[in-house]
């Protein structure tokens, strides 16, 4: 990608970041608290474009004044050879910083664990996931919320969906990895031989949807509703008020049992129905572009695997970018920044060639 091709979106990017300076001067913006914490956010993001582009501008300037100034002394055709290899230096974290945007950057995240494969045990290690995920967000200074779980009976998860908010953004582009299907190896607690075993549990992960992002219809929706299963305290299964909600344009389908209201059952439902018509919506948008969006999966097979959890050996590998550590104690319990950063890595350096 040469200057010339990164210019049109640099000037966006200049022009956006103006505006919401100059927004953000306004003290009546900051009566409206959730639109002022949106620009808040997407200022942050575009700060270090911004630092970028205003360092490669000033030596810029200064190239154009060595070059001018060499033609009548040798000393500053070398100063000019120097800012040369600067310019260079300062185009290639302009490219990476504008390559790896993500139109999703500034935005919270629905993350969902499903068991798969493996029953009972699969169950179990959806379980560990979510307690993985939970210990990571609360070390990265997240807020992180259950919104629905179908518990199975050996204390694991069948289905679990998880709202984690960030006060500052950050959360989509840690997060965004996750997605996929996750291995693990270990002897089971219903092995009696001993055996190790394989099982499996899928991630999917969604940039949370604001009202504004998602317009649903109600009369595209189909609302039931029934009584709770499985375990929960006093009125939780004596009364309908577990709910299931049907997109019917789209046939998606989202259940959501966890509060005692259904009134507050249908809140979260709708909460994670806009997250995954979002993503639906996104991923059309991408399909159509050509574009790929990573990691995503339909089914739990252990055969489609991202990462594999290896308890034997304390191993975790993650498949994509061939990651590999020996500390799976400290990951499970929310160590994940070595994982998460290998990936956003690999992300960028396959951008920047791309780009190049």
């Amino acid at each position: 990608m040469e200057r010339s091709a990164l210019l049109p979106a640099l000037d966006e990017f200049l022009a956006e970041y103006a505006d919401i300076e100059h927004r953000l001067a306004d003290p009546a913006i900051h009566a409206d608290q959730a639109l002022a914490t949106r620009l808040g956010r997407r200022y942050a993001h575009l700060s270090p474009i911004v630092a970028a582009a205003r360092a490669h501008g000033r030596v810029a300037a200064d190239l154009e004044v060595a070059r001018t100034l060499s033609a009548e002394d040798e000393e500053f055709r070398v100063e000019a050879l120097a800012l040369e290899a600067r310019l260079a230096v300062c185009e290639d974290e302009l490219r990476r910083l504008l390559v790896t945007r993500d139109p999703n950057d500034d935005k919270d995240v629905i993350l969902e664990v499903k068991a798969g494969e493996g029953g009972a045990e699969s169950a179990l290690f959806a379980g560990d996931l979510l307690r993985m995920y939970l210990r990571y967000a609360e070390r990265q200074g997240w807020k992180a919320e259950v919104l629905d779980a179908v518990e199975s009976d050996l204390g694991g998860y069948k289905d679990v969906s998880v709202a984690v908010k960030g006060r500052g953004g950050g959360v989509w582009p840690r997060l965004k990895y996750e997605g996929g299907v996750h291995r693990v190896q270990r002897v089971p607690v219903t092995e009696s031989q001993g055996r190790i075993h394989t099982s499996a549990a899928g991630v999917f992960v969604f940039p949370e949807a604001a009202d504004l992002e998602v317009s649903i219809d109600p009369n595209e929706l189909r609302i039931d509703v029934y009584r709770s299963s499985g375990p929960g305290g006093q009125s939780v299964n004596t009364t309908d008020s577990a709910v299931r909600i049907t997109h019917l344009p789209t046939g998606l389908v989202v259940s959501c049992q966890n509060e005692k209201s259904q009134l507050q059952n249908k809140e979260q439902a709708l909460r994670i129905m806009r997250a995954r018509l979002l993503a639906l919506a996104q991923e059309e948008q991408a399909a159509q572009e050509s574009a790929q969006r990573a990691g995503q999966v339909r089914t739990v097979d252990r055969s489609e695997r991202v990462r594999t959890y290896n308890f034997p050996e304390n191993r975790i590998s993650d498949h994509r970018v061939g990651f590999k550590a020996y500390n799976l104690d400290q990951v499970l319990d929310g160590a994940l920044d070595d994982v998460v950063q290998a990936l956003a890595d690999g992300e960028a350096a396959a951008q920047v060639a791309a780009a190049r």
